[in-house]
């Protein structure tokens, strides 16, 4: 079993007397590639992300490591429940319509992109989910982010913070645009912004499909 070293420490009922590789963040392509080579050395491997092994995870990076480094194995795509779709299901149906997803993280992606892909979103009136929010050294793309969807929406628009979902740490709860930046948000943190039609009904966040009721 290869993976971040916290996600192989949640699966401790499942890694007992298996070989476990394990690193910490930043460190995707080597776990990558130590997975690929322990296939390609006739291991049967679990390669772990956290969520949906798609949405943010390993699946891509793997399959384009196995051809950059022509490494021919068979590749299974287990699915899994996303954050944002965990996130939604404790805030009640806030994904119920179009919505989107965005990785505030510019490590990978320049910051100019991210802020582009926010403009169209908002624009659009889609609910959207904001994966990496903040962190210790990145705080104001949140505070952009923030800027952006007020310019298109209303400051009581709903906003759904849950934070390390799963685990005894979890936290959700449900506030609006104008005070979400007062919340407490870090990297284990989804944030779910809802459109010009969603709403709270007691305390659940819902964004209605349309039905006439």
């Amino acid at each position: 079993m290869v993976g971040y070293t916290r996600y192989l420490e949640s699966l401790r009922d499942l890694t007992n007397a298996k070989e476990l590789i394990a690193s910490g963040m930043r460190q995707e392509i080597e776990r990558c590639a130590a997975a690929l080579r322990r296939a390609r050395d006739g291991a049967v491997v679990a390669l772990v992300s956290s969520g949906d092994a798609g949405v943010y995870g390993m699946a891509g990076l793997a399959l384009e490591l196995a051809v950059a480094r022509n490494i021919s194995v068979p590749i299974e795509i287990i699915p899994g429940v996303s954050a944002a779709q965990t996130a939604a299901a404790r805030l009640g149906a806030p994904l119920a319509l179009d919505y989107a997803c965005i990785s505030l993280s510019d490590l990978l992606l320049p910051w100019k992109t991210i802020r582009t892909r926010l403009e169209a979103v908002a624009a659009a009136d889609l609910v959207v989910a904001l994966y990496n929010p903040r962190s210790t050294r990145r705080v104001r793309q949140l505070e952009e982010a923030v800027d952006i969807l007020r310019s298109h929406r209303p400051g009581t628009t709903p906003a759904g913070i849950a934070t390390a979902l799963g685990t005894a740490d979890e936290h959700v709860l449900v506030t609006d645009l104008d005070h979400l930046l007062e919340q407490d948000v870090d990297m284990r943190t989804v944030v779910i912004v809802g459109n010009t039609t969603s709403r709270r009904l007691g305390a659940w966040f819902v964004t209605p499909r349309g039905y006439a009721l």
